[in-house]
């Protein structure tokens, strides 16, 4: 459905006029290509919210552009704000980290964003907020990295003089250079256990689950990133299979990334769906073994997730049968 139409069906129904009109004003702001209706993934379970993304250029930046997905619950504006997202992974050529993305989700719930008051329509001011920090943000990484080359070619212009005047010293440029480089944030906060399911195996393709209890969406990139520090896990055919939910206060966000392997995220999604639990990510691993597994891959990875989930606790104890042969419910903790 083009958006036009759906619109057009929204202002069909006075309890949807005024977001169908905030969508026309939205339009003729930002233009006409700027918003677009979001595709689920196929299978991905239904929340009864409206759900389009907005494509928007940052003010200083024309060549850098952000992607916004909007969620309006079925209660907005009465009784319930809107929530946003940031679905760019990089903004210019600096990968999105947990605090921007945390603090994005909060855009209506947090004190630094934007006040929300009951029967008011406010995408727009909570869009403009969310350009003004992706532009902060955005120039604060631009200033570091210009710092940072800075320092670097000061160390390298003494430490070449260094090196012609004695040789020996020509070690002591690689480690001056090394101290100067920021690592990547991939440790994993104090309160988060990852549990590990046992591995399922077939035909030589190896999957394996993890969950951990989260008590905020902005601990979801910290965790990923964590996991894919590990190398045996980088270099997996699809390493992070995941999805989430997360309760704060009367607000569940939720998410889901297929990592490649197409619908896998959804599947996962509308497993905590139907298991109703939340402030819990569940992330599985699959490792290719060359032969392929047609519709037996989705069963082994709902499998390895529900292993995961049951290991961490997160299910009562029941009789039914759990897939993933003897070794299922078996794991550790990390």
């Amino acid at each position: 459905m083009e958006l036009r139409d759906f619109v057009a069906k929204l202002m069909q129904s006075s309890d949807l006029e005024s977001v169908a009109s905030e969508i026309d004003v939205l339009q003729s702001i930002y233009g006409d290509h700027a918003i677009h209706l979001h595709r689920p993934s196929p299978g991905s379970p239904r929340s009864g919210a409206i759900r389009y993304e907005v494509s928007l250029n940052l003010p200083s930046h024309d060549d850098i552009s952000i992607r916004i997905l909007v969620s309006i619950p079925p209660t907005y504006p009465t009784s319930s704000p809107p929530q946003l997202q940031l679905l760019s992974r990089y903004i210019g050529a600096f990968g999105v980290d947990s605090s921007l993305f945390g603090s994005i989700l909060r855009t209506f719930i947090s004190v630094s964003g934007v006040e929300w008051t009951p029967d008011s329509v406010c995408v727009f001011d909570g869009l403009q907020n969310v350009l003004e920090r992706c532009e902060a943000w955005y120039e604060d990484k631009i200033n570091r990295e210009t710092a940072g080359e800075l320092l670097r070619g000061d160390a390298h212009t003494r430490n070449h003089v260094l090196v012609e005047l004695d040789e020996p010293l020509a070690s002591s440029s690689v480690t001056d250079e090394s101290k100067d480089r920021v690592p990547l944030d991939t440790a994993l906060p104090e309160d988060i256990k990852i549990v590990e399911a046992e591995p399922i195996v077939d035909r030589k393709s190896i999957f394996i689950g993890r969950a951990c209890r989260i008590s905020d969406p902005s601990q979801v990139p910290l965790v990923l990133n964590n996991l894919m520090s590990e190398r045996q896990i980088s270099r997996a055919a699809h390493p992070i299979i995941n999805a989430w939910r997360c309760q704060v206060g009367s607000v569940l966000h939720q998410d889901n990334d297929d990592d490649g392997e197409t619908a896998a995220g959804s599947r996962l999604a509308h497993l905590l769906s139907i298991l109703e639990i939340n402030n819990v990510l569940v992330v599985v691993t699959r490792w290719f073994g060359g032969i392929h597994l047609g519709p037996d891959r989705f069963k082994h990875i709902n499998h390895a997730a529900r292993n995961a989930l049951e290991l961490g606790g997160f299910l009562e104890q029941t009789d039914e049968p759990r897939g993933g042969g003897r070794n299922a419910g078996k794991g550790r903790k990390r």
